[in-house]
């Protein structure tokens, strides 16, 4: 079967589920895109790891990275190989120097392992034309009905949301540093995004 590779293009706040966020993965050179529902901790994972932050511990994924490494592992792709019962799969390809080993994962992981190893992800055209949107203009067009359960988990709930604009810059510097001393990696994300408009 021939893989399409994906980019992630998006990662929010699911309106559908509680204490869930949409990772968005888009197929390269294509308008299509594939929305999984990932749990909180795992859009940390993936988010602050695309943001370039660095928490104060390492995180679980920055754990597995570091111990591959240190026994000469690498995660060289991911894949999204099946879709069951609203459930996405997915494996890792390592590759020892000696022989390739698949090992199965969540997807929320495999993404997480995927942006910290800087391999790519693929899927297959099946899961596209069953689970994917197209995109049309500037609207999405559902190809099938996605609706919450199509999900890979459901995690915490995520922080309560705050309004960092009536913040000073200073003011946003220090919650920002609070915000990664108390490994709060979205929260530090949205007051980073709002010094980035600042600048702007």
């Amino acid at each position: 079967m021939k893989k399409l590779k994906l980019d992630i293009v998006g990662l929010s706040y699911s309106q559908t589920q509680s204490g869930a966020y949409a990772l968005v993965l888009g197929e390269v050179n294509g308008r299509r895109r594939l929305p999984i529902i990932i749990g909180g901790f795992e859009a940390q994972a993936i988010a602050i790891e695309i943001e370039k932050m660095t928490p104060s511990r390492p995180l679980t994924h920055d754990l597995f990275k570091s111990f591959a490494e240190t026994y000469h592992i690498n995660v060289e792709e991911v894949i999204i190989y099946n879709l069951v019962d609203g459930i996405f799969y997915a494996k890792l390809l390592c590759n020892d120097g000696k022989k390739i080993t698949e090992i199965d994962a969540r997807t929320s992981d495999a993404i997480a392992l995927a942006v910290r190893f800087e391999c790519p992800i693929y899927t297959y055209e099946f899961i596209l034309a069953s689970a994917g949107i197209v995109i049309e203009g500037n609207d999405f067009v559902f190809l099938e009905n996605i609706d919450s359960t199509t999900t890979e988990e459901k995690s915490a709930a995520p922080a309560a949301g705050n309004d960092y604009t009536s913040l000073t810059d200073d003011e946003l510097k220090e919650k920002l540093q609070q915000a990664l001393a108390d490994e709060a990696y979205e929260r530090a994300a949205k007051i980073r995004d709002e010094l980035g408009k600042r600048k702007s």
